[in-house]
This record gives C-alpha cells, structure tokens and sequence, in this order.
C-alpha cells in the first residue's frame, strides 16, 4: 500500500521553504511529515501531505518543478530497536533503503517511517511477512 511522496526542487534561497509551505497552508493542505536533502545551492524537499493529487498541482502551477513519488510507510513500536527490526526485514531480503524519515504519530507508543525502496511490492510482501505494520494514507492523517 504505497503513499503519495511530493518532491520538490528548491534553490538554496532565503524565503523559498517559507513560499513553498505557504501555497500548500493557502489551499488548507495539511503537511504530516517533511525531510529536506540539500547541497549548497539546491534541495530536495519531500512531503507526505493531505491531498497529494491536489498539492502537486498547485506547486506545478506556481513554477515549482515537483513530482509524485510512491513510497512505504511503516509504523513501529517507539522503543530502542524499534526501526532497526523493521529495517532488518528489508536487509536479509536483499532489498536497501534509498532514503528514509520519521515522524510523530498520532497513536502514542509507535512512531512512523517513510521509506523509499526500488521495489515497493517486494518490500511490502516481506514487511508484512516479519510482522512489520505497513501504514496508507489514510491512517496518516487518520
């Protein structure tokens, strides 16, 4: 049960998080969960959002180069060792991690990770084999 990811490609400029995050709160979009990835003069910035069909339009329409990515979301006990059983699953199956972040979830003793993999129907199969709890969208903004 992959989610909707947005990326967004962003300058490395004073005010273009706040500019970016502003056309989301203007059409009430709701972000969960956010990770930036940057360099000196460019980022990458991701976002789990309410509405990702609709986000996506409204970056696109004020020049923002964005996109849509599927990605998985876990959730996990909120104990030490926690991710690291999740994330063993995935490792004795051959299948890596490209990027992964964290966020608070609403249900207190878990915690949720968004993790990008290649192949999103094999991580799927052997997560929900080892027992880990795979997260849609839904249950995000639950």
């Amino acid at each position: 049960m992959p989610i909707n990811q947005i990326s967004i490609f962003v300058e490395n400029k004073t005010g273009r998080l706040a500019h970016i995050t502003s056309i989301l709160a203007k059409r009430n979009i709701d972000i969960r969960a956010l990770c930036i990835a940057d360099t000196t003069d460019f980022g990458v910035l991701r976002l789990i959002v309410s509405r990702p069909e609709e986000a996506l339009k409204a970056l696109k329409s004020e020049g923002l180069a964005a996109s849509s990515t599927e990605v998985l979301a876990i959730g996990i006990p909120d104990v030490p060792g926690g991710f690291a059983q999740a994330i063993k699953v995935l490792s004795d199956a051959g299948i890596g991690v490209e990027y992964a972040y964290a966020f608070i979830t609403p249900d207190k003793g878990h915690a949720y990770v968004i993790i990008r993999v290649e192949d999103n129907a094999a991580a799927e199969k052997v997560l929900t084999e080892g027992g880990v709890m795979l997260i849609d969208q839904a249950q995000i903004f639950g």
